[in-house]
């Protein structure tokens, strides 16, 4: 606990010495409500955030997937997250195992494999965290669901609807919940995109754009599993530019009710052998709004702009692990935003926002319906891109015949 402000340590140090009736004096002084200029016991604060449970209250989550964003952020966010715990580790490498189960002080009792034997009996494991290539989210989310436990799976829910279905029928079954990673959800910065937009404070919003590429390069081993379509379920749009399609239809409030689309892959080169470089997009909304996405896997950008009739709000970077900006124009003024909360919290609130619906047992923001829905919207933009066509949607998001 930190002590009051005082003039100097030489000043703390001399208090010290001063005895029992020094003390007394200040405690009267306190009481007589001047702030006292040597310690003593001060009211309790009232904490600008909670603090962090204890770790016996701490819901444990095991970590499925022991790559470069598991052991970068979301691992070293459950440690600093207020209401979970790291507690058990999955992983299909015993060295990773090993490695990562010293640093977080998990034993090999809380270890797996990824057929998760055992993991039904490990009560200190509540939630599972599935961070692995898409391919293998739906085979995983179902194997925890039966072992009891809920998940949290990480975008694109699967590579395909029938698969996003499969495990949101398995999370019924099980009793147990079920949400999907959308951690720009509870980005400081894009939670007041949202509230500005629903207050109705940039005014009508008839267009919008979100752009999302980043660079994919071979050489890192995060990179080569997502240049096989087998195992990403396509190219940029589901790897990157689920942020672009995903988060504008948050920051709208409005389902799509018709896509156009075209991707690109360039001749020659390897990386897109199977995959496409460049997806752009047109969004059609009811209400009359038109959106435009886009992806590639050349350029480096995260940017989303809502273009209302009263302000123009510009993310960028939008949806970066660190130091997003939120910048609102109007004709004569341009302003940033500035967020009490840093981009970083938006590792610890996702899980968080988990660990407090299972103890409270309320909704999730995210839910797997969400994953499934985006999902049949991905594959409606694939279908617009192969027969270069305008698709139309269902209700459900699923294509018109």
């Amino acid at each position: 606990m930190p002590f009051p402000v005082i003039a100097s340590r030489r000043a703390m140090i001399g208090s010290l010495s001063a005895g029992i009736g020094s003390l007394a004096a200040t405690g009267a002084a306190a009481q007589a409500g001047r702030l006292p200029a040597t310690p003593t016991g001060r009211p309790a604060p009232q904490l600008e955030r909670p603090p962090q449970q204890a770790e016996d209250q701490r819901l444990g989550w095991a970590v499925a997937g022991l790559g470069h964003f598991a052991q970068a952020y979301m691992l070293p966010a459950l440690g600093r997250a207020l209401m979970s715990r790291p507690a058990g580790l999955i992983s299909g490498s015993a060295e990773k195992l090993g490695e990562v189960g010293a640093r977080y002080g998990i034993g090999e009792a809380h270890h797996y494999g990824y057929d998760m034997a055992g993991l039904r009996d490990d009560d200190a494991v509540r939630v599972v965290y599935v961070i692995t290539p898409n391919s293998t989210h739906a085979e995983l989310t179902v194997r925890a669901l039966e072992a009891g436990k809920h998940v949290m799976c990480e975008k694109p829910m699967a590579a395909s609807a029938a698969d996003c279905q499969r495990m949101i029928d398995a999370a019924k079954a099980a009793g147990r919940k079920l949400m999907i990673a959308y951690r720009a959800h509870f980005e400081p910065y894009n939670m007041e995109a949202r509230r500005m937009a629903a207050a109705g404070e940039l005014g009508k919003i008839w267009f919008a754009s979100s752009d999302h590429h980043r660079p994919l390069d071979p050489s890192k081993p995060r990179d080569e599993w997502r240049m096989r379509k087998d195992i990403a379920g396509g190219g940029s749009l589901v790897d990157i530019g689920i942020y672009s399609l995903n988060g504008l239809i948050w920051l709208l409030g409005e389902n799509p009710v018709a896509v156009s689309a075209t991707t690109h892959s360039p001749p020659g080169d390897e990386r897109f052998t199977e995959i496409e470089n460049t997806m752009t997009a047109q969004l059609e909304f009811a209400s009359g709004a038109r959106a435009s996405i886009s992806s590639g896997y050349t350029a480096d950008k995260k940017r989303i702009d809502l273009w209302g009739d009263k302000a123009v709000a510009v993310l960028d970077p939008a949806t970066a692990y660190k130091d997003n900006k939120l910048t609102v124009s109007e004709a004569r003024e341009q302003r940033q935003v500035i967020a009490e909360a840093t981009s970083a919290e938006q590792f610890t609130s996702v899980v968080d926002h988990l660990s407090a619906a299972i103890r409270n047992n309320t909704g999730v923001a995210a839910p797997g319906e969400m994953g499934l829905r985006d999902m049949r919207i991905i594959e409606a933009i694939y279908r617009s891109a192969d027969t270069r066509r305008r698709v139309e949607l269902n209700p459900d998001m699923t294509i018109k015949a």
